[in-house]
């Protein structure tokens, strides 16, 4: 880290959501977090590089995504409700290069949260942080190809399908296999969609 890096604990509002960042010493946090990577759905398109099957794990993960923040090559959100705080869902920015100016970003909602916009909502208002607070250029999204929700939250949020990258995801649940998956990009130049419904 360089003294121009900045740390990335921070917060956006908007849209009827806040980001916030989880925090490993709060056990609601690390329960919810934990729900979140257990549902069958997050694990049918997700393999996570480190299994988080229990609370430990949980715990382990967000306390790596604490350090990456303080690194400032990433940042981890829990998704709230803005009026309730009741979360939703997590949405995290990872592999930040602040040299060229790029991240990728990923997310998952929890099942009671889904049908209502909220990833959508919460990916808009990360990209509003990536390319306004940290003046980065361009944001990459990629999803398991099938993953036609995840899709369609990209491309509503202006992501835009550049490819398919061969073998890059691990198969549902293994560790000896790959699958495809679609990539998608957003550069600060490119207008944002939901700007206009607001």
């Amino acid at each position: 880290m360089t003294p121009d890096t900045p740390t990335l604990h921070a917060s956006a509002h908007g849209l009827g959501l806040r980001l916030r960042r989880w925090d490993a010493a709060v056990e609601t946090d690390v329960e919810t977090f934990l729900r979140g990577c257990s549902d069958p759905e997050f694990r049918r398109w997700n393999t996570p590089l480190r299994p988080i099957g229990d609370l430990t794990a949980a715990r382990a993960t967000l306390r790596s995504k604490t350090e990456a923040a303080e690194a400032g090559t990433g940042a981890a959100f829990c998704v709230a409700d803005a009026d309730t705080g009741t979360a939703l869902g997590h949405i995290g920015v990872s592999r930040i290069d602040h040299a060229m100016r790029s991240a990728s970003v990923g997310y998952w909602v929890l099942p009671e949260a889904r049908g209502r916009g909220v990833a959508a909502r919460a990916l808009t208002l990360a990209a509003r942080w990536v390319f306004t607070d940290l003046r980065l250029h361009r944001l990459e999204l990629d999803h398991a190809v099938g993953h036609e929700v995840s899709c369609k939250v990209a491309e509503r949020c202006g992501f835009r399908y550049e490819g398919t990258l061969r073998g890059a995801m691990w198969e549902e649940g293994r560790r000896d296999a790959f699958r495809d998956c679609h990539l998608h990009a957003r550069l600060a130049t490119d207008p944002e969609p939901w700007r206009a419904r607001e």
